[in-house]
């Protein structure tokens, strides 16, 4: 039977781009979970990332069988191309949207479950709070049968693999940087404007992320690498990155993934690798940071600009 969105009214409306490569393990299930929600999207597109798996033929049934289903197929570019190859591949997906009248929109990872009144729940959060730019609940990865354990993440910031928008908001800040850290750029970028971020932790808004956040397509500590590269790029503080790296030990790959972070980043630091190119935003991270730390008397002096309200 095919579904039809629920309470499609434009005040509630949004759309969805999922951005997979080579998930046909899991993209059935992501499918099925948007599927019964109890506010559906009023579009989703799916784009195939050069999978060589049948991530193709999965999303194409999909359409076949939801007329708010399309599908993009992109040839496939070799080796997964991290960071900036997400975000390409997303716009691919946001360019082909047939949809262009919506209030949210939400970058989605092909390898997720979501509670059936999932959408509809950060709908309410977004309504019953106008300064919210972007939200998530928390995220929660299988650990054994049965067993789930949460992805640390702060509550003023959310999740990269369900990064839902106000699409005011999203549209303000410029959208997403094709490069790596993307989704942390996007975030700070928000509060630059007067938005917030948040992911709440809500039981009927967890979600099950089937693979570690930060793993990398390579192994964790690669991925545990590249998110220190990550953080030189979007130009955190180096007390900061100490602070972070120390905290990360306490997880999954113990010790070790904590030292790559601080190793990512210092090493970027040394090479003079590239950073985000914007003094401003950096003055803003830099605030924020030292503020988390408790450092407030060495933070800089910053003034939100004027948030849209529309």
């Amino acid at each position: 039977m095919t579904a039809e969105p629920a309470n499609p009214t434009p005040e509630r409306s949004y759309v969805i781009v999922i951005t997979a490569r080579d998930e046909a393990k899991y993209l059935q299930g992501t499918i099925d979970s948007i599927a019964g929600q109890t506010l559906l999207p009023v579009e989703l597109v799916i784009v195939d990332d050069g999978s060589k798996d049948e991530t193709g033929a999965i999303a194409d049934a999909a359409a076949a069988q939801y007329p708010w289903v399309h599908v993009v197929h992109r040839p496939d570019r070799g080796e997964r191309k991290v960071g900036a190859g997400v975000v390409e591949t997303f716009y691919a997906g946001y360019e082909a949207l047939q949809t262009r009248s919506f209030a949210y929109q939400c970058k989605l990872d092909g390898d997720l479950t979501l509670p059936p009144g999932y959408f509809e729940g950060i709908v309410k959060k977004m309504e019953a709070d106008a300064t919210l730019g972007g939200a998530s609940g928390k995220v929660f990865n299988p650990v054994g049968e049965g067993a789930f354990k949460e992805e640390r993440i702060i509550d003023d910031m959310v999740s990269g693999a369900v990064n839902f928008w106000r699409r005011a908001c999203w549209e303000q800040i410029g959208g997403y940087v094709r490069m790596v850290m993307w989704d942390g750029i996007a975030m700070h970028r928000a509060r630059m404007f007067g938005w917030h971020t948040r992911s709440f932790r809500d039981k009927d808004l967890e979600i099950i992320h089937h693979r570690l956040m930060g793993s990398s397509h390579k192994n964790i500590l690669h991925g545990r690498m590249r998110w220190g590269r990550g953080q030189w790029f979007m130009g955190c503080h180096p007390l900061y990155i100490i602070a972070s790296g120390i905290n990360r030990m306490f997880e999954r790959p113990y010790i070790v993934g904590g030292i790559c972070i601080m190793a990512g980043y210092f090493s970027s630091m040394i090479k003079g690798a590239e950073q985000y190119d914007d003094p401003e935003f950096r003055k803003y991270l830099h605030a924020w940071q030292l503020k988390r730390l408790g450092l407030a008397f060495l933070a800089p002096e910053v003034t939100p600009h004027e948030r849209n309200a529309s």
